[in-house]
């Protein structure tokens, strides 16, 4: 099957650089994939595509008013391997990052030492457009503000880890992780014999245990998901979610804020709401605070979240902790507020706010990724190495007009593994965001949703433009068959 496979430069997962050996712990796996042989994996690909659509799993693009904007989530069947040994250490990382954030946002939010002492500019904090100046002095249980958090995670051209960006605010992609195992397990059963997989399929129980811990005055919170509506991108993955936890999919007109409380209207009358998983962007959680002509939120809310008698996940004013300028500070946060060095390090960062930065990018544009600071889904972005003249020239005025919008970093080679795309084999750049749960305890999805760059020799894995994705292994190394291991060739 792999014949004709040829590594890109940089780290291929399944493949020892310049060779065609494979490396720990993935010659079974490449033997298991050669008994299905190229023909069957082609059939199955094409059977997965019909199994998600079926089972409803598809996004809506940006241009939702166009016919054909409703897709499935590309799916490919060759599944990403991280032995166990490895990911505790990235566990560590993740838990690591996201105590410092959330010490920082309570900090900033409340009595602001971080800033006081020189590690963060006030200039840098008050000019995001995701810093909520009406969430200072609010607290929150157990000091937590990202209680679902995905983190993108990148494996560089030497193999080592790096953090990508912080995914704070409504951090979406779960329901395609989870439906991913599912597809594999029903079409390729096969691959998964003599092998010791960490399961997911516990991710909403967990999620659920997360949601309730929110609510420490009550016994059995009353929970519910709130969703901006059916033409939402992610609408698919907001019911999902609803439903494999068993609580109601609201909308902002379903409730209602009365007697310091907020209550769900339903056919039985009304019923007090404890917490509130919000799918909604900050601006439209409560027009009497912020955008006064949204029909999305709830007018109250912020009264009521102040007072300590509903939860919100995540909280308002995280969104300060996605701005990619915030970002390059967090290493500083960890040394600062936890006294520790960081377990996974950031991808170096240039911050065209300060001039010495501003000038380096300016003169090599052509060789840098510029990212707009508040942008996502692979919008507001420049690759220098594939663009333009003309966007050069564009970019090189937007960061002279505006030069706190934009952050620039290294063309990184990402890693790559196999993928089947368009009837072949060839190397895809890939990502990985894996899922940390932060109520009362913590809890980290082994794996997580590893996004695929489906176009050859693309560096950009989202959905929008033309990104897929694949299942991730957590695999204990420990629990191999011996057959198998004597099938190995290492590297």
């Amino acid at each position: 099957m792999f014949t004709d496979y040829r590594p890109s430069v940089g780290y291929d997962e399944y493949f020892c650089s310049g060779t065609a050996r494979p490396r720990k712990n993935l010659a079974p796996l490449l033997s298991s994939l050669g008994q299905i042989g190229l023909p069957e994996l082609k059939r199955n690909h094409a059977s997965a595509s019909h199994l998600l659509r079926r089972l409803g799993a598809t996004f809506r693009l940006n241009d939702s008013g166009q016919e054909g904007s409703e897709r499935i989530l590309p799916f490919d069947p060759l599944p990403r391997l991280i032995a166990l040994s490895e990911w505790k250490t990235l566990e560590q990382g993740l838990l690591q990052r996201l105590e410092a954030i959330d010490c920082f946002l309570a900090d900033v939010y409340g009595s602001q030492l971080i800033i006081r002492d020189g590690i963060v500019d006030r200039e840098d904090l008050e000019s995001s457009s995701g810093w909520l100046p009406q969430m200072q002095g609010i607290e929150l249980p157990f000091n937590r503000w990202c209680h679902i958090s995905g983190l993108d995670l990148i494996r560089d051209g030497n193999g080592h880890w790096r953090v990508l960006e912080d995914n704070l605010r409504c951090p979406s992609g779960v329901a395609y992780f989870l439906e991913n195992r599912r597809v594999m397990k029903r079409l390729f059963p096969s691959l998964f014999e003599g092998r010791t997989v960490k399961p997911i399929d516990d991710y909403p129980s967990h999620l659920f245990r997360t949601l309730q811990d929110l609510a420490p005055w009550s016994d059995s919170p009353q929970v519910v998901i709130l969703t901006p509506g059916v033409m939402n991108s992610a609408y698919f993955e907001h019911s999902y979610l609803a439903q494999q936890m068993g609580i109601p999919l609201v909308e902002g007109r379903d409730l209602i804020c009365e007697d310091n409380s907020v209550w769900m209207r339903s056919t039985n009358g009304r019923r007090r709401v404890d917490v509130i998983y919000r799918r909604i962007d900050d601006d439209f959680l409560d027009p009497t605070v912020f955008r006064r002509d949204s029909m999305l939120g709830v007018s109250g809310l912020m009264d009521v979240l102040r007072q300590g008698r509903v939860s919100i996940a995540n909280a308002p004013g995280t969104g300060v902790a996605d701005d990619k300028l915030i970002y390059a500070h967090v290493p500083a946060m960890i040394r600062y507020y936890l006294g520790e060095e960081p377990v996974i390090e950031n991808v170096h960062t240039y911050l065209c706010a300060r001039s010495k930065d501003r000038q380096f990018v300016l003169d090599n544009l052509e060789h840098l990724v510029v990212k707009s600071v508040a942008e996502a889904g692979g919008y507001g972005m420049l690759i220098g190495p594939q663009a333009s003249r003309s966007e050069l020239a564009d970019f090189d005025s937007k960061i002279r007009e505006n030069p706190r919008n934009f952050i620039a970093q290294p063309t990184l080679q990402l890693s790559t593994v196999p993928s089947l795309s368009e009837g072949e084999l060839y190397p895809c750049h890939v990502d990985l965001r894996p899922y940390v749960l932060r109520g009362q305890s913590n809890w980290v999805s082994p794996g997580g949703l590893t996004r695929v760059a489906l176009k050859r020799g693309s560096l950009v894995v989202n959905s929008s433009q033309g990104g897929g994705c694949k299942d991730t292994w957590i695999l204990d190394e420990q629990r191999v068959t011996t057959e198998k291991k004597k099938e190995a060739v290492l590297c």
